[in-house]
């Protein structure tokens, strides 16, 4: 439930986004890998703008639109914690993957392919995922019978 003692923060000076924006992904994806689970208190708007090395209104930008997101809470005093969602989690992947698929779609658009293709499309793909994935079990089950 406590905050890592001493911790890093790589973000990307190359990277067009803001850097809020990239504090607030960078949490995002330590809740979706689970490395920070709800509950989790998070490190302090001081210790995350020395360990980032950004300004601490960055920061408290970032967690504002973590906070207005339902993503993390703050109780007055003694921090910010990860939001008592058993599907957070789960949620911040089903976003992750919209985003792809939004980007699939207005890819498809601009080739002018049809919704049904595209539709078609991500089936065959998911078919052929599938099957390199049984493939894979298959293969791994064989070797025990050698």
């Amino acid at each position: 439930m406590n905050s890592d003692a001493s911790f890093e923060i790589l973000l990307s000076q190359t990277d067009g986004r803001p850097m809020y924006l990239q504090i607030m992904e960078l949490i995002k994806n330590k809740i979706t890998i689970g490395d920070w689970s709800q509950g989790y208190k998070l490190p302090s708007i001081r210790e995350m703008a020395v360990a980032s090395k950004v300004s601490v209104i960055t920061v408290k930008r970032a967690y504002q639109e973590l906070e207005t997101q339902g993503i993390i809470f703050t109780q007055q005093g003694k921090g910010s914690y990860i939001a008592q969602n058993d599907q957070l989690s789960i949620q911040l992947k089903e976003q992750e993957m919209d985003k792809y698929l939004n980007e699939a779609i207005a890819i498809a658009k601009s080739t002018g392919m049809s919704p049904i293709k595209l539709q078609k499309r991500l089936q065959e793909l998911q078919k052929l995922n599938n099957y390199s994935e049984m493939n894979r079990t298959e293969k791994n089950s064989n070797k025990g019978d050698t």
